[in-house]
């Protein structure tokens, strides 16, 4: 791996980058950030890459490579197979964020070679090796448009641990998921209406559903049900009081 052309105060702050996406990051083993390299064949793992475009206080692009292991958990998560770019998404904002107020694109799942190398055609291009002791198990690429000078970066960068994870053996299968955010939503009931009524719709005009009065609401994790309950108001917002667990495969 070959050492990046950039000023100590930049390559600081890409470490400061990885760092803060390592700290959300799903893994199956505790992981410390590495020195910055140059993007090559020698960063690219076995496994799955996140890249996305960012804009705002910097511009530029972040890539984070994870392991085979957290795709494979996602996959066969009993909720269903589970987005691996949703769950990788706060690692990609915590290290764009590290550069100041930026929006992030929703982002894109590539193989970790094509994304690697695309990244490293770009000028100031860096990768952080995310490993334990035995080896590489993720990697954050970063590209910006503009680095930081030595005076704007130094004020950025401190020098910091990296995040506590936790010791002992890795976590593997599900446990590595307990951190991931999903979205769950609830839902009254549904109804089909042709193009003429949904056009037709004013305000207070009323739509039925295909529930009963006092039916459980479904209560659905990225899409899937996994239980049933009742609607309740929980200081002045609504909430779902679990009746019933659907099983995996009964819907």
């Amino acid at each position: 791996m070959t050492a990046p052309t950039m000023t100590a105060p930049q390559l600081a702050l890409a470490r400061n980058a990885a760092e803060a996406a390592l700290a959300v990051l799903p893994t199956s083993r505790a992981l410390v950030a590495a020195d910055p390299v140059v993007p090559d064949a020698g960063t690219v793992i076995e496994g799955q890459a996140i890249t996305a475009r960012f804009t705002g206080a910097a511009s530029g692009e972040v890539v984070v490579v994870v392991g085979q292991d957290l795709a494979d958990a996602l996959r066969e998560s009993p909720l269903g197979e589970l987005d691996l770019t949703a769950a990788v998404r706060p690692a990609l904002e915590a290290a764009a964020r590290v550069f100041g107020p930026v929006v992030l694109d929703p982002g894109q799942l590539m193989e970790p070679e094509v994304a690697l190398s695309a990244l490293a055609t770009k000028e100031g291009a860096v990768a952080v090796p995310l490993r334990d002791e035995v080896a590489v198990r993720a990697v954050v690429g970063l590209a910006l448009s503009q680095w930081p000078g030595d005076d704007q970066g130094a004020l950025n960068v401190s020098q910091r641990s990296t995040p506590a994870r936790a010791a002992g053996g890795g976590r593997g299968g599900l446990d590595m998921l307990h951190d991931v955010e999903m979205e769950v939503s609830a839902e009254l009931g549904r109804t089909r209406m042709s193009v003429r009524e949904l056009l037709s719709l004013t305000p207070g005009a009323i739509v039925e559903l295909d529930r009963a009065a006092g039916s459980p609401a479904d209560l659905l994790v990225n899409g899937r049900l996994i239980a049933r309950g009742e609607v309740v108001v929980v200081d002045e917002n609504f909430g779902i009081r679990i009746t019933e667990i659907v099983s995996p495969g009964v819907e």
